[in-house]
């Protein structure tokens, strides 16, 4: 168990959180551990339970912790996923304040290189993830839910592959974001992003050929953005009548 020191009476619930930020940041506590329950959590800080509910609201906010009701639910720290980013992109996109072509310019700058690292790094281990993914993306989808679940595995394995950690990073992050929009639409999965997309470029990591690998990463990348930029016009088009 972490020890926390006590808290001067300035901007109390801050420096809680950040204690506790920086635990879970340090590993003191795990992807889903149980924090202590806020009564503990006053006595060692020694402030009121008040000041240690804002603090787990805030962190909570951020995305480093989740509260679960129940008998058997608490506050448990989270896999730092990047799904906050995605909430907040959602916000942005539907206010006007970014658009879906930024979105694809990023994307293209980031995954071809991915990709390319991606096939100087294949194993076996690699190979069968891949091809058992693409088998999986590739049966008919019962919800766009499923569909995405599918269809963003690919990518999530290539990041992983690429051996860059903030890379791997980004990827997850530029997922979030994009599921975040399409979910927020929601466009028909066949027509957004139809079965075999991405059959070329597993192909292309599977052979080794870095160059072949970022070209068609790259290719899919422009395919996959004119859908989104579509579906962003439409659904402008469409609030705009409203």
């Amino acid at each position: 168990m972490p020890h926390f020191k006590p808290i001067k009476p300035s901007r109390v619930s801050e420096q809680v959180a950040e204690q506790l930020k920086h635990s879970i940041v340090l590993g003191g506590f795990k992807p889903g551990d149980k924090l202590p329950g806020d009564r503990e959590l006053a006595e060692q800080f020694q402030v009121s339970r008040v000041m240690i509910r804002e603090a787990l609201r805030s962190l909570e906010n951020a995305g480093f912790i989740i509260a679960r009701p129940g008998v058997t639910g608490g506050t448990f720290v989270t896999d730092l996923s990047f799904e906050h980013l995605g909430e907040a992109f959602l916000d942005l996109f539907l206010a006007d304040k970014i658009s879906i072509p930024e979105l694809v310019q990023v994307r293209l700058l980031v995954e071809p290189e991915v990709a390319r690292l991606a096939a100087r790094n294949i194993t076996p281990d690699f190979c069968a993830r891949l091809e058992q993914t693409l088998r999986t993306e590739n049966l008919p989808p019962t919800s766009l839910t499923e569909d995405l679940d599918r269809k963003t595995a690919v990518h999530f394995i290539l990041a992983e592959m690429c051996g860059n950690r903030i890379f791997e990073a980004l990827v997850r992050s530029l997922m979030a974001l994009t599921r975040k929009v399409v979910e927020a639409v929601n466009p028909d999965p066949q027509w957004m992003h139809p079965a075999g997309m991405h059959d070329p470029l597993v192909e292309a990591v599977l052979s080794g050929n870095e160059e072949k690998a970022a070209a068609v990463m790259r290719n899919h990348s422009l395919e996959f953005g004119e859908n989104l930029m579509t579906m962003e016009r439409e659904y402008r088009q469409k609030r705009a009548s409203l």
